[in-house]
């Protein structure tokens, strides 16, 4: 995971980026670790992730109907639901709360928060948080599933076509989110993926064609679901790859961390990235005053109706927030999985 440092990184970064120069080595490939494999050992494998290429095409394919079956009332549509999923259900429930456990809450609240993000076509919850708490523990380095390290677009999207681990599933999960992998309710809603977005899309189209008949339905269900899916999906994909080349440190951190204000505005305050690298289980990610993290202000609101409670905030060192203590903010869980929180 990247933690705040007292030394200089530039001299830690460039022996990150020396290891990354040496990933297509083939001593390097005869001892890959089955869980943390290069970018050149993922091309080289062969092991494409399908269902990811199949579903991510699709969904982009179904925006070449936006021009055709654009409404005003489809555009709200859009808006909210690119909050309700992207902002609640990834930023919130996925990222703060799910994987980095940023506060504790109600079993039912969990589950509600894991639905959302599943509607944001992301990926289920077990898998999504794997990947990101195995991104925290080797951030900018050999085995970052998505580092702009190794090119910027494969950073924001190429890296999804390529599986990160070349043993089954389960054992990916058993090592980076096994507190995920031993919840039956997660597990269910990982396996309804799929039953979940197209029941989303059939919704929109019932609600759509009792507004407007079919052309409504048409509308609502273009909009709603392809549109929006792929709005949300780039948004929160600059979050791998424009927070870790433009913006500015407010920590020195051993990765490229980034705190991007435009990207905090669609990501509602997850641009804020380098404080969230310095910081990991932090449910706040803005730490100046122009920071602005509509998340975070969304987590106190439920804080005060009792939803949730615990929430962990900022935890100040010295001026500038260069030290931190951090054994206060790693929760137990199996080996592995703690060091990538």
């Amino acid at each position: 995971m990247a933690s705040v440092i007292e030394t200089p990184a530039n001299a830690k970064r460039a022996s990150r980026k020396s290891v990354h120069g040496s990933s297509g080595s083939g001593c390097e490939s005869e001892h890959a670790d089955p869980l943390r494999l290069t970018k050149a050992q993922r091309l080289a494998s062969g092991r494409m992730n399908w269902a990811a290429i199949v579903w991510l095409s699709a969904v982009h394919l179904g925006v070449l109907f936006a021009p055709f079956t654009f409404t005003w009332q489809a555009v709200v549509l859009t808006l909210f639901l690119h909050w309700v999923t992207g902002g609640l259900g990834i930023c919130l429930g996925y990222h703060r709360l799910l994987t980095h456990t940023g506060m504790k809450t109600y079993q039912w609240v969990r589950y509600l928060f894991a639905v959302l993000g599943s509607l944001a076509g992301e990926g289920s919850p077990l898998d999504w948080t794997a990947d990101h708490r195995k991104h925290h523990q080797l951030s900018d380095a050999p085995g970052d599933p998505h580092s702009p390290h190794d090119g910027g677009f494969w950073s924001h999207m190429l890296w999804l076509g390529h599986s990160t681990y070349s043993t089954d599933g389960e054992t990916h999960w058993k090592k980076y989110c096994p507190d995920l992998a031993n919840d039956a309710g997660l597990r269910t809603i990982h396996k309804l993926f799929l039953p979940l977005n197209f029941g989303l899309g059939f919704l929109l189209a019932g609600l759509g064609y009792s507004f407007g008949g079919w052309p409504m339905a048409a509308s609502f269900v273009v909009w709603g679901m392809f549109v929006r899916l792929v709005f949300v999906l780039h948004s929160t994909w600059l979050v791998n790859s424009a927070s870790h080349m433009f913006g500015y440190k407010n920590y020195e951190t051993t990765d490229d961390s980034r705190n991007n204000w435009w990207v905090a505005l669609v990501t509602y305050g997850e641009g804020w990235h380098n404080n969230h690298h310095a910081f990991p289980r932090s449910a706040r990610h803005g730490h100046k005053w122009w920071e602005i993290d509509l998340t975070y202000m969304f987590i106190r609101g439920m804080q005060a109706c009792g939803l949730v409670w615990d929430v962990v905030d900022l935890k100040k060192g010295k001026r500038g927030g260069a030290v931190r203590e951090v054994a206060e903010e790693t929760p137990v869980l199996a080996t592995g999985a703690e060091e990538s929180l």
